[in-house]
């Protein structure tokens, strides 16, 4: 049977995708945005318009990271960060090391995006 990942390898993976995480929010902060609402799609100088949207979109999606790992973090402190949240089983190492905030395994993610 499978071990639950070592607490200072979490701690080490957890921290890197805070850091990854906080580095993309900080550079979207840092670019003001420049859509102007009188600039129409189309218009000269519209790509803007896209960009900005493309920067919601990139905010949102790191957003829901931070919840993910800051989830992952509450897990760590609980003891059971690399314990699936649906079943308890183990989740292995190497999918840990890819993704640090995973709640699953492999095929309970896959079940559970099927289901969404």
């Amino acid at each position: 049977m499978l071990q639950a990942m070592d607490a200072d390898r979490a701690r080490e993976l957890l921290q890197r995708e805070r850091e990854r995480i906080e580095d993309a929010m900080n550079l979207l902060a840092d670019e003001p945005e420049e859509a102007d609402d009188e600039v129409e799609p189309g218009d000269l100088d519209s790509e803007s318009l896209y960009q900005d949207e493309y920067d919601a979109g990139r905010r949102e999606q790191l957003n829901q990271e931070m919840a993910a790992l800051e989830r992952a973090e509450a897990r760590l402190k609980d003891g059971t960060y690399g314990l699936s949240v649906e079943s308890g089983e183990p989740i292995p190492d190497a999918r840990l090391e890819a993704l640090p905030t995973a709640e699953r395994t492999v095929d309970e993610d896959a079940r559970y995006r099927r289901g969404l």
